[in-house]
């Protein structure tokens, strides 16, 4: 390990303004609050409504968000990541746009795929290359606009997921603060059981993969529960015993907001009391890349100096991990 470690300095994060209550889903599809609350823990989740918006528009408002509140200037971002599943564009990198349009003249910039791992694996990322000594500042985003690859007619997945934003920035740190250690990992056997069907380089867009309905998200619930579950929760207790922590040192766990009872069984192996679990999910569903730093843009208050914060995420792929990170600030 250098001297240097890479802490979270400044949060920020943005939600749409329009809200898909439970409510408004059982005029759409067959479904009712409590089945959706019981299953889920989800009470409404955001949708980012206007033409012509879409991940950038949410992406550029958490990192002005935390531009605001923290006085950086732009100009002197290094790097500009976005962790998105849903891209603007195919081939134009969500991150570059993004960068410009915040002003960050003087950064490089690109995208992270690893669904809904994706911010925690731009954790990684980021803190590596503060850590290395050859930035100084990296601005991550995670961002999706889930409604545009949800099908309003399939109970399975529009009552899941909703659209958000959060941004983080890591500087270096020169009191062991910040990053302290990850754990990650992945499983192709993951594929199959969440996935978009159409649109990539196997089958490409047509016709009839629009008529087919396979530009939209697919997930074999059962399974995807039973590997998040197991996932999730062995990944956080391996980081723990790796670094000694015991269920009193740890001040909260960020986990990813995919189903409280998921959540739930991860703090439950961690031994986590319930007032040391963040949760958002009620609020607004899966935001995917978007659920992690916006736990942190909502409980920022909370954080103290040296807070030992466990992140945890389960993603499409599979993709999982946890990242243990003492809190700066």
């Amino acid at each position: 390990m250098s001297s240097i470690t890479a802490a979270i300095t400044a949060v920020g994060g943005y939600v749409p303004d329009f809200i898909l209550t439970n409510q408004l889903l059982e005029t759409m599809v067959d479904t009712n609050d409590e089945w959706i609350t019981t299953r889920t823990g989800i009470k409404e989740r955001r949708i980012l409504k206007g033409e012509g918006l879409g991940t950038s528009f949410m992406a550029i408002k958490a990192a002005e968000n935390l531009i605001e509140k923290s006085g950086l200037n732009p100009e002197d971002i290094d790097c500009v990541l976005v962790a998105t599943t849903t891209p603007d564009l195919p081939v134009a990198a969500t991150a570059v746009y993004v960068a410009s349009q915040i002003g960050a003249v003087n950064a490089f910039a690109y995208d992270i795929q690893a669904a809904c791992s994706g911010f925690l694996y731009g954790m990684s990322t980021a803190s590596s290359y503060v850590q290395s000594g050859r930035y100084k500042k990296v601005l991550l985003i995670g961002a999706d606009k889930m409604s545009s690859i949800i099908d309003y007619t399939d109970r399975a997945t529009c009552i899941i997921f909703g659209d958000g934003a959060g941004a983080v920035l890591f500087e270096p740190n020169h009191e062991g603060l910040g990053f302290q250690d990850e754990f990650l990992r992945s499983d192709g056997i993951g594929r199959e059981f969440l996935k978009i069907d159409a649109g990539g380089s196997i089958l490409p867009a047509s016709a009839e993969t629009v008529a087919n309905k396979q530009h939209f998200v697919f997930q074999d619930g059962k399974t995807v529960y039973k590997y998040a579950v197991s996932g999730m929760a062995d990944v956080s207790e391996k980081i723990m015993q790796r670094n000694n922590l015991t269920k009193d040192d740890v001040a909260f766990l960020v986990a990813h907001q995919a189903n409280k009872r998921i959540i739930d069984a991860t703090a439950s192996r961690m031994g986590i009391e319930d007032d040391k679990v963040l949760v958002n999910i009620h609020r607004y569903g899966n935001t995917t890349s978007g659920t992690l730093p916006l736990l942190l843009s909502d409980f920022e208050s909370k954080f103290k100096k040296g807070d030992n914060l466990i992140f945890a995420a389960f993603g499409g792929g599979f993709t999982w991990g946890s990242i243990y990170l003492k809190w700066a600030y």
